[in-house]
């Protein structure tokens, strides 16, 4: 993941509410909890609009966009569970968790109504996300084979 692309044109969870996202995340153990607008988002390692970890709760405002959200949270699904209580804001310094969370949070994009796989690859691409095949959706097709495999081997889908 990189900084965010001056004027980049993404879904935010004020266009989708909190609802889904939060029971989407409940259901692998993990809280949301939503920050006032204008407020610091504790635990976030890129700072302004972007989701922070502390623990197993993920924090995000309305502005906060979609993909931000997941990836973080993504971070929390493919570290071991025994981890995952002291992680505060940075969650991984590991190419194999970080290669899983952006595919794993390509699948969970599309169990959240009005997201989607393609949408939430498109704004990965507009955010500024590097891929060695030039695009999200390239490297999700044709080379997220390791990535795969560490989200089958930790039981995720």
């Amino acid at each position: 993941m990189s900084a965010a692309a001056p004027g980049a044109d993404v879904l935010r969870l004020r266009d989708i509410g909190f609802e889904a996202p939060r029971a989407l995340l409940e259901a692998y153990g993990l809280q949301l909890v939503q920050v006032a607008d204008g407020e610091v988002i504790p635990g976030s390692y890129w700072g302004e609009d972007e989701a922070g970890l502390i623990g197993t709760t993920v924090h995000a405002r309305a502005d906060t966009p979609v993909h931000s959200l997941l990836h973080e949270a993504c971070h929390l699904l493919v570290m071991p569970p025994e981890r995952r209580a002291a992680v505060h804001t940075d969650a991984t310094d590991s190419v194999p968790e970080e290669d899983a969370a952006c595919c794993l949070q390509i699948l969970l994009a599309a169990r959240l109504p009005g997201v989607g796989s393609a949408r939430l690859m498109a704004d990965m691409d507009a955010w500024g996300y590097t891929f060695r095949l030039g695009s999200t959706q390239a490297w999700f097709e044709r080379d997220a084979e390791d990535a795969r495999a560490f989200l089958a081997a930790i039981g995720m889908p």
